[in-house]
């Protein structure tokens, strides 16, 4: 029998996905996985990292002014997130006021290039999707 790339295309992401669906019985309440695409995954992680990239070291108020509708606290926890993650750095400068300006860590940029990768993803696939969004619609009516 002829395998064509199309499927073994499909036997790579099947095994890519037995890592998540295994036979053993694991507890459900902690996914390691799950857990970190939890922290870009939200909304303001994901405005936060992909700034940072695009600007690079950057002050906490230039972050705040960059990220539309954001607060002081909501930024500060978000900001805290990623750094315990190891996905930036913080630096604070013995000054007055004080200066604390944040930067992507080799492991945040790593992690921008597949959000990145994701975000060409989307793009190429808009018109499709929006196709398939009208056709299921106007079966809906």
């Amino acid at each position: 029998m002829e395998v064509t790339i199309a499927d073994n295309q499909l036997i790579d992401l099947q095994k890519k996905l037995k890592v998540f669906f295994t036979d053993e019985e694991r507890p459900h309440e902690f996914c390691p996985v799950r857990d970190i695409m939890d922290r870009f995954g939200d909304k303001w992680s994901l405005l936060a990292i992909l700034n940072l990239g695009y600007s690079g070291k950057t002050r906490f108020n230039e972050l705040k002014g960059k990220i539309e509708g954001i607060s002081q606290r909501m930024l500060t926890v978000t900001l805290r997130s990623l750094e315990r993650d190891g996905l930036l750095t913080r630096k604070i400068y013995a000054e007055v006021p004080p200066r604390v300006e944040y930067e992507l860590t080799s492991l945040g940029k790593s992690l921008l290039q597949q959000i990145l990768e994701l975000a060409q993803w989307s793009s190429g696939s808009m018109d499709e999707i929006v196709k398939a969004r009208m056709e299921y619609d106007s079966r809906l009516q």
